[in-house]
């Protein structure tokens, strides 16, 4: 089949990644802004949230893959104009995460100080972190819902949806932030506690959000008018289990490097969590931009238009290589005002400077990894994400951080040096995969 000119392809991916990156880039300001006021609290209290907010990533990996199902499915129906019943999946995907989530959330909760106590050795920061986890635990359920949400919105084409309710959620996190962290309007002053609740509270704004916008715009899709049938069950599990173990063992990674980071200091370790905050400014762009990919190599796929797959995969790749690299740009050559608004301690912030560049310096190749590993997910072929992904950061990335940090006492820059070798890897091998094609063979 004939590809359309390359304008229309590039006009294409930034009409449905902007609203995306707008979604992304409102969840970064929530982080930055969310660090930047935990930071006047210190050093502890921003190592206790930090490491809270990693333990609660790896806890939410597990039903984070739900995103990533429902849109493979939702875009490869769409592909195929089974319009009628492309909101199967979405019911699916929300009643995994509320029979799932429940149960699991409430074990983690359970066991909050044990599992927090086995990744912070300092006293001060688990006296801090144990309650801000738990409370960040109690939105679980809202975000798996939320991500089942997420992946029907990107499938369908419609990312403004997915921005909008993101953005209702993080202005209603901050202004809880502001209320419950510093005892604003006659609330008690919470500090980290009120950052946490702040979170649960916005994360269940938005699910609410999308349950309305469900009704209004996706009931002629099948939303919540029938039970799934059990293959859809079988196909969104298909996809979502190995996605949502990629997930988890991402999260698990970055909170083992934090702990492999803490054993070095808690300075170090406040540092840390700064420069993982403010990476996040420019790989969610990335990220968007890997979710236009999936829905566009799934739409592709469920017309049997393999070469236009192929070729969207390449499309965004060299978007998302521009936008990071641009977003790269002040932590080259401005580390110290970009680190400032976080690490008041300038030996603290010292110690962030250098990493800092490096992270600048390296994520336009890190572009590549983020789009085609969504593509692949897109494809439905989350399980060689899944041991790409794992081998690369278990196998390469901690072991060397682990070798650089805690034994060998290289510091804080070489740990992060780690960290960047194995994302460059991954990038890489993800590249190689995609040319080959084998993903085209998943079925949904």
């Amino acid at each position: 089949m004939t590809l359309l000119p390359v304008a229309e392809r590039r006009s294409t991916i930034i009409a449905l990644g902007l609203p995306i990156v707008g979604g992304m880039l409102s969840q970064n300001v929530l982080n930055v802004v969310d660090t930047a006021m935990v930071g006047t609290l210190g050093d502890i209290a921003l190592a206790a949230t930090g490491m809270g907010g990693f333990a609660n990533f790896m806890a939410i990996a597990v039903v984070m893959g739900l995103s990533a199902g429902v849109q493979a499915i939702v875009a490869r129906r769409m592909g195929e104009g089974s319009l009628d019943y492309m909101a199967s999946a979405l019911n699916a995907g929300l009643v995994i995460a509320v029979v799932f989530m429940l149960p699991w959330s409430a074990l983690i909760h359970w066991n909050a100080t044990g599992l927090f106590s086995a990744l912070v050795n300092d006293p001060a920061v688990v006296a801090e972190g144990v309650p801000y986890f738990r409370a960040r635990l109690l939105g679980a359920v809202g975000v798996g819902i939320n991500f089942a949400f997420r992946g029907y919105w990107n499938g369908v084409n419609l990312p403004k949806l997915y921005m909008g309710t993101l953005i209702v959620s993080h202005i209603t996190n901050l202004f809880l932030n502001w209320v419950l962290i510093f005892g604003n309007l006659g609330a008690p002053e919470m500090g980290t506690l009120g950052a946490g609740i702040a979170s649960s509270v916005a994360t269940y704004v938005g699910s609410l959000t999308y349950v309305v916008l469900g009704f209004r715009i996706a009931r002629s899709n099948g939303f919540l008018r029938c039970w799934p049938e059990w293959s859809v069950f079988q196909s969104l599990v298909r996809v979502a289990v190995p996605a949502s173990m990629a997930q988890f063992f991402l999260a698990a990674g970055y909170t083992a490097l934090m702990w492999i980071v803490g054993q070095t200091g808690t300075a170090p370790l406040a540092a840390a969590n700064v420069l993982l905050t403010v990476t996040l400014v420019a790989i969610l762009p990335g990220l968007a931009f890997g979710l236009v990919a999936a829905s566009l190599v799934g739409q592709a796929l469920g017309r049997k238009d393999i070469d236009d797959a192929e070729a969207w995969g390449w499309d965004v790749v060299r978007v998302a290589c521009v936008a990071l690299t641009l977003l790269g740009l002040p932590m080259v050559l401005m580390p110290d005002l970009v680190l400032s608004g976080f690490l008041h301690d300038p030996a603290t912030r010292e110690l962030a400077t250098a990493p800092l560049r490096l992270v600048g310096l390296t994520i336009g190749l890190d572009a590549v990894g983020l789009v085609l590993l969504n593509a692949m997910y897109g494809a439905g072929n989350s399980r060689t994400v899944l041991t790409v992904g794992t081998v690369m950061q278990w196998g390469i990335g901690l072991p060397l951080a682990y070798i650089a940090g805690p034994i060998l006492d290289l510091g804080l820059l070489w740990m992060w040096a780690a960290m960047m070798l194995y994302r460059g890897g991954q990038a890489t091998t993800f590249a190689i995969m995609w040319k080959r094609r084998n993903w085209s063979t998943v079925t949904l």
